[in-house]
Parts: structure tokens; sequence; C-alpha cells
């Protein structure tokens, strides 16, 4: 036994006899409870944790190496003049505890749009590959009740449904990565008591303090509801309550799709009786949804409206595009596909990952995956794949050497290459919010 392991051992023995202080047991036990809740799951066995140097992954990190190994990261978005030193802060607490650290950069100043969502994705997409690239399996977030709490309260001024309201998941897969939070359940207040009776701090991020975010709008609402008894803690028994229902939900929602809803060339193909029939209006509205958010490889889904539009109208309106994909309505079935025109200017190098594919084969110079598209479809002449419809084909992977067509492996011409879908699971898109 490693003396790791013969540590976390003994706080285990510990926890057991209640050597440990009550307050100090009840955030370890969490620590632990989620790791191994976590173990079926994990395609790769190292733990890390995404620590920026604040309180809430401060002490997920401390708590969670008391108990198992894991690796540190932290990502300086490059949008303050003080993430370079918060950065070196982790590393040195790190170091002085024989923990490995890793710092990733990004230079969020060059982002567009939405600045705190660019950031978000920048955290999963750089975070997750090092975590591949390290054998990680699993990487901890800090979330706490408080912002459990604070989700609650923005989502609810976005008038979300249940799904919203729901709150943050316990974990979730993103970028061949699972994440978790194993104290959803526990207050920023418990976490830093536990700091401060073990002597270590942290850091204050000056933007807790800035109205321009939604967050810390809330976090102020929160601390103006409380003389009413509505609290971080109160708050996050309501959401918790509320997932319950949508996971019954849900559960309605994973029977009817295994039943009425199959895959096919990264389509969506739905019974159309079953459709009819079967779906009350939420688990159809749903079950479009996380179609179109499947297919199209988008974030969000669309615009309630336009959803509402499809579930009134797609007995009469046989053939509409709509979030990047194409809805085509037969009398069997509705079939969900990527739009032509989405990916018609989407070209990457050979090898690369293209629009949720892979075509795999032999390298050649100047090879590059695109879109079949018209030309191609020109090129496929008699010989092309004739089980499915030429929308999926027009919009599906194909490798070009300039204008000439090398394989459309979907659309019956191979050459010795394949397309391999790299999207998650389906299901992972029906439970998502």
């Amino acid at each position: 036994m490693t003396e790791a392991a013969g540590s976390a051992e003994a706080l285990r023995a510990a926890l057991l006899r209640g050597d440990v202080p009550p307050e100090d047991g009840m955030l370890l036990w969490a620590a632990d409870a989620a790791v191994q809740t976590l173990q079926p799951m994990l395609t790769a066995p190292k733990l890390a944790v995404a620590v920026s140097g604040g309180s809430d992954s401060m002490a997920a990190l401390v708590l969670l190496s008391a108990l198992h190994p894991v690796e540190a990261v932290t990502l300086d978005h490059g949008l303050r003049p003080e993430a370079a030193d918060e950065a070196a802060f982790v590393a040195r607490f790190c170091a002085a505890r024989g923990i490995a650290h890793t710092t990733l950069h990004w230079e969020g100043r060059q982002a567009r749009g939405n600045l705190m969502e660019a950031a978000r994705l920048a955290r999963l997409r750089l975070i997750g590959a090092w975590a591949r690239a390290r054998g990680i399996g699993a990487v901890a977030l800090g979330h706490t009740a408080d912002d459990q709490a604070e989700t609650f309260l923005m989502r609810l001024a976005r008038e979300a449904g249940l799904e919203g309201l729901s709150g943050m998941r316990e974990s979730f897969e993103s970028e061949g990565v699972l994440w978790f939070r194993p104290f959803l359940s526990q207050t920023r207040a418990e976490l830093r008591g536990h700091l401060e009776r073990q002597g270590i701090g942290w850091i204050e991020d000056p933007s807790n303090a800035n109205e321009r975010f939604d967050r810390v709008k809330a976090r102020k609402a929160l601390a103006a509801l409380s003389p009413l008894g509505i609290s971080a803690g109160t708050l996050a028994t309501v959401v918790g309550h509320l997932a319950m229902a949508e996971q019954s939900v849900l559960w309605s929602l994973e029977h009817l799709a295994k039943a009425h809803v199959r895959l096919e060339a990264g389509d969506v193909v739905i019974d159309a009786r079953g459709f009819r029939n079967a779906f009350d209006a939420e688990t159809s509205r749903r079950l479009i949804n996380a179609a179109l958010m499947w297919v199209s490889g988008a974030e969000y889904p669309p615009r309630a409206a336009k959803v509402m539009d499809v579930l009134m109208s797609w007995r009469i309106r046989r053939d509409r595009t709509l979030h990047g994909c194409r809805i085509l309505v037969g009398d069997d079935v509705i079939r969900i596909t990527r739009e032509a025109r989405a990916v018609a200017d989407l070209r990457v190098p050979f090898g690369q990952i293209w629009d949720g594919w892979q075509i795999e084969g032999p390298e050649a110079p100047g090879l590059e995956v695109a879109a079949l598209g018209s030309e191609g479809w020109k090129q496929l002449g008699a010989g092309r794949e004739k089980s499915l419809p030429r929308p999926t084909l027009l919009a599906s992977p194909a490798l070009w050497q300039g204008k000439t067509l090398i394989s459309a492996p979907l659309a019956g011409l191979k050459n010795g290459y394949q397309a391999r879908l790299v999207r998650p699971s389906f299901t992972v898109a029906l439970i998502r919010r």
C-alpha cells in the first residue's frame, strides 16, 4: 500500500471512529461518496480537480486529495492581470503538498460574443484535452449549494421550465471526460470553514463583486431574500425536489426514445406514429430539442417558439430547416438530419474531426474532409448509396483531394476509408441541461 493510500485509509478509519470534527467529517464523507459513485462510470482511472485559487476549488482540492490521489489543473483565462499570480499561488500550494499541478492558458481577450460562455466552453475544451492526454477520467469542480441557488435565480429570471430549474447536475460528460461536483449540497461557508480550520488561505476574485455579471446580481438578491428564510441551503433543497421530478420526466423520455427512436448515419429517426400517439407535449419538445442539438452539435437548443411551431405543424409542413438541421417528415418517420448549407464551408485536414465525424484510412498528400455536397453527388453518379435520403448524403462527410472526390463512406464510395461518429451518445443529449 502506498503512503497516500495508507493515509486515506487511516482518515476513513478516523471518520468511522468519529475522531474527525463533525463539520469536517461531513465534507470528507461527501467527497469520498462522490468519487465512489463515479467509479463504475470512469473510462480512465485518474482524478483531477480544477482549481482557480478561490475558496470553493481550494477546498475541493484539499478534501479530495485527503482521500484520493488527484492532480490539479488551473486555467489562466488571460482576462485579468492577476490571473497569472493566482495560477502561481495554486502551483505553490500543490508543490508543497506533493500534488501534480498544470497551468493551462487561453487568450480570453480574443473571444467574441458572450465572454462568460466563451470562457466556460474554453475551460471544458482545454481541461478536457489535458485530462484525456493524462489518462484522467474525471475532473472535480468546486460548485457549492450557493452556486446552485444562484443558478436557480438566474434561470428563474429567464422563465426556465422544470429542466432548467432542476439546477446543475452532480455529474456530466463533456469533451470525453466525466465532470463532477461533489459539494453541491454544501455551502460556501462550510467549505471556507474547513479551510480556516486547516489554516489554508485562498484568493478572492474581484469579479465576484462586479454587478455587471448576472451571477453577482443573483448573489446579492439571495442575500436580500434571507429575511424571508430563503437561503442557499433552502433553495438547494427546492432544486433537489425539482430534480427528482425532472428524473421522472427523463425516465419517461428515455423509455419512449428507446421504443420509438433510432439513429442512422448520424440522423435521428423518429417513428411518426409513436411520436403522434405516445409522446405528450413536454416529452415531444425535449425529444426535438435533443435531436436538433445532437445532430447539429450545438451547445444550446433553438428558441422555444420555433420548436413549438414544429410540434404544432409537423403533420402539414413536411420539410423545414431549423438549428442547422433539416426536419424531413414522411408517412412513417420523422428524420432530423444535418442541413447541407450549414456545413458547406466547413473543411478540415484529413485526420481531424469534421462536424462530429472522423474519416479513417490511408493518408495521402492534400486530403481534406468536407461535405459531399452537390458536386460530390455528381461525381458519385449511379454508384451512390440508395438506402439513405439525398439530404442526409449531401451533408455527410467526404474525403477530397482538391476538387476530386476520393471517398464518401456513407454514400457508398469507400475506397478503403470509413467514417466514424465521434459525438457523445444521444442519451447524453436527452438528459443534458
